[in-house]
C-alpha cells in the first residue's frame, strides 16, 4: 500500500498478503467479523451460499470443519457445535419441546442434565419426569399424551449400564415423540445412535471427541434439515456458539480419535477384568463383562467395544478411600473424564451430589462407588497403580 500515516499503516499494511498454497492444517480464523467486497457479496451470505460468513456467533470456518467431521463420524447429515455439552443438550431438547410439552428422561443420567431438566426447562413450562429405561413397560407407562421427547445416554453415568436405544426409538416413534441420545461415553467408535433410530445425538465434545482436557464444547447431530436449522438458530440467538480457537483444538483432537478410542477401549476391558478379580472390589460396572446386568443389551446393540469408562464399588469408609487416592502415583481425582490420562471421580461428591439422597441410594450411588476414566497409558502401568491404591486400603 502507498505510504500512510502510522496509525493507518499499523492497521492495514500486510493484511492482504497472498497465499498461493493450501495449508495442510486448517488456519485459525480468530475473528469476530468477516468482511464483504460489495453488497452482492452480503446477499450471498444471506442466501446461504456455502463458505460465506458474517459474524462468528453465527458461524466460523473452524466450526464448520468440526461440524462436517462429526456429522460424518456419527453418520448424520448435519451437526451444530456449541459452547459446551450442556448447551448441546439445551439446543436438542428445545428443538422438540416447548411450553406445555413433556420430556421423559432416563433416571440414570448425568447430574447436571437432571438439574437442567428439573430447573431451567421447568421454568420454560416444559414438564420433565424420569424413568428407568431398562424395562420397556416402564417407559411405555411413563409416556404422556404431551410427551415430545425421550432423552437417554447410551451408557449411563455413572453406573455404565447400556440402554437399548433401538427399543426407546421404537416406543418414542410409535407415540409421536422423538429420541435424543447422549453418545458422549460410547462415541461413534462404539455405536452410532442415528442408525439405531435416534432422532438427535449430542456429545460433550469436551470428552472423547476432543480428548485432551483442554476444550469445553458440545455438538448436536441429526438428519432432519428443519430440526438442525432450529438447533442452529437457537445456538445463534442464545449465544451458545463455540469459539474458533476451541474449534481448531477439537479438529486437532478428532484426527487421532480412532487411535485413542481403540486404546481406551482395550485398556478399559483389561482394567475391568483386573478389578473384577480383586478382593477389595465388590462390584465392577463395564458393558463387556458377562456379569454386568446389561450385558445382553450390549450384545443386542452389537457393541464391538465397551468404551473407556467403568465404575467399581469398594470400601464405604472415607478414610480408606482417601488412603487409596493418596497411594496412587499416576491416577488422580478429576471431576471430568475421557482425557488421555487415567483419572478417577467420586460421583457421590461430584457429578451426582445434587441428587436427592433417596435417589442416590436407589441408583446405587454410594460412598464406595468410584468412576474410572481409563486412559491410553500402557495398561500394565494403569493396573499397577490401581493395585497400589487398593492395597493401601487393606
Amino acid at each position: 500500500m502507498k505510504s500512510k500515516q502510522m496509525a493507518t499503516t499499523c492497521i492495514h499494511a500486510g493484511r492482504r498478503a497472498p497465499v498461493r498454497n493450501r495449508p495442510e492444517a486448517t488456519p485459525i480464523y480468530q475473528t469476530s467479523v468477516f468482511t464483504f467486497a460489495d453488497l452482492d457479496d452480503v446477499e450471498r451470505f444471506f442466501a446461504g451460499e456455502q463458505g460465506t460468513y458474517l459474524y462468528s456467533r453465527y458461524g466460523n470456518p473452524n466450526c464448520s470443519v468440526v461440524e462436517a467431521a462429526i456429522a460424518a463420524m456419527e453418520g448424520g447429515a448435519d451437526a451444530v457445535v456449541t459452547s459446551s455439552g450442556m448447551a448441546a443438550i439445551l439446543c436438542a431438547l428445545l428443538a422438540f419441546a416447548k411450553a406445555g410439552d413433556h420430556v421423559l428422561c432416563s433416571d440414570e443420567i448425568y447430574g447436571a442434565t437432571a438439574t437442567l431438566l428439573q430447573t431451567e426447562l421447568q421454568k420454560l413450562g416444559v414438564e420433565c419426569s424420569f424413568v428407568s429405561c431398562h424395562q420397556e413397560e416402564n417407559v411405555i407407562a411413563a409416556i404422556r399424551p404431551n410427551t415430545r421427547a425421550l432423552f437417554a445416554e447410551v451408557v449411563t453415568n455413572p453406573l455404565i449400564s447400556v440402554v437399548d436405544i433401538g427399543m426407546l426409538a421404537r416406543i418414542a416413534h410409535e407415540r409421536g415423540a422423538k429420541l435424543i441420545v447422549d453418545n458422549t461415553f460410547t462415541t461413534p467408535y462404539v455405536v452410532r445412535p442415528l442408525e439405531k433410530g435416534a432422532d438427535l445425538v449430542i456429545h460433550s465434545v469436551t470428552k472423547y471427541l476432543n480428548g485432551h482436557n483442554d476444550v469445553v464444547a458440545g455438538v448436536v447431530v441429526g438428519n432432519d434439515p428443519a430440526v438442525m436449522d432450529d438447533a442452529r438458530q437457537r445456538m445463534k440467538l442464545m449465544g451458545l456458539n463455540l469459539g474458533p480457537f476451541a474449534a481448531w483444538l477439537v479438529e486437532r483432537g478428532l484426527k487421532t480419535f480412532a487411535l485413542r478410542m481403540r486404546q481406551h477401549c482395550a485398556n478399559a476391558e483389561k482394567v475391568a477384568r483386573f478389578l473384577q478379580s480383586h478382593p477389595m472390589v465388590s462390584k465392577v460396572y463395564y458393558p463387556l463383562l458377562e456379569s454386568h446386568r446389561t450385558f445382553a443389551v450390549a450384545e443386542r446393540l452389537g457393541l464391538h467395544a465397551g468404551g473407556g469408562m467403568l465404575s467399581f464399588v469398594t470400601s464405604e469408609e472415607t478414610e480408606k478411600l482417601n488412603r487409596m487416592f493418596r497411594a496412587m502415583e499416576m491416577i488422580v481425582i478429576a471431576p471430568s473424564l475421557a482425557g488421555i490420562a487415567t483419572t478417577m471421580s467420586h460421583p457421590l461428591r461430584t457429578s451426582h451430589r445434587l441428587l436427592a439422597k433417596e435417589k442416590q441410594r436407589e441408583l446405587g450411588i454410594t460412598n464406595g462407588l468410584i468412576r474410572l476414566s481409563v486412559g491410553i497409558e500402557a495398561p500394565e502401568d494403569i493396573i499397577a497403580d490401581l493395585a497400589k491404591g487398593l492395597a493401601a486400603m487393606e
